[in-house]
């Protein structure tokens, strides 16, 4: 994955809801092109920033073994611009789905209490190990929720 974009994994309650943050640095290539001297975080990198978050949301829930793959953006919604130094806050919520091989999920992202994107997406689990290797996957989740001591 050329993105990560979920810096940290602030809370989890598996199976349900996941929140997390997601840092914007000025030295991101994204801002180089969007726009010239007037630097935008792309609304599709903050909706790929809520599918990623909802991808740890099932990895965590299924110790692993699954991860998310977004196949179609059912409704979202922009209300803002997120600058280079904002902090953006991710919510995902996994939502009633029509069968059990269909995932449904909402997300929110907000800067300072204002929302800034507001999507629904759906998609299906995949196995985990045919796009990553599981203990990597496991460490940089323990690096993400802070589990670890340095």
């Amino acid at each position: 994955m050329r993105y990560l974009l979920v810096d940290r994994i602030a809370e989890v309650e598996q199976g349900k809801r996941i929140t997390g943050v997601k840092n914007v640095a000025m030295s991101e290539d994204f801002f180089e092109f969007h726009f010239p001297k007037n630097p935008v975080m792309p609304g599709i990198m903050m909706l790929e920033a809520l599918v990623q978050l909802a991808g740890w949301l099932d990895a965590v829930s299924s110790d692993f073994e699954k991860w998310f793959l977004v196949s179609r953006v059912l409704k979202c919604n922009f209300y803002g611009f997120v600058l280079p130094g904002d902090q953006l806050g991710i919510s995902v919520s996994k939502s009633q789905a029509p069968g059990q091989d269909l995932m449904v999920y909402s997300g929110v992202g907000e800067v300072n209490g204002k929302r800034k994107i507001k999507a629904e997406f759906s998609g299906n689990l995949i196995s985990l190990e045919t796009l990553e290797e599981i203990e990597e996957q496991k460490h940089l989740f323990d690096v993400l929720t802070r589990k670890l001591k340095f």
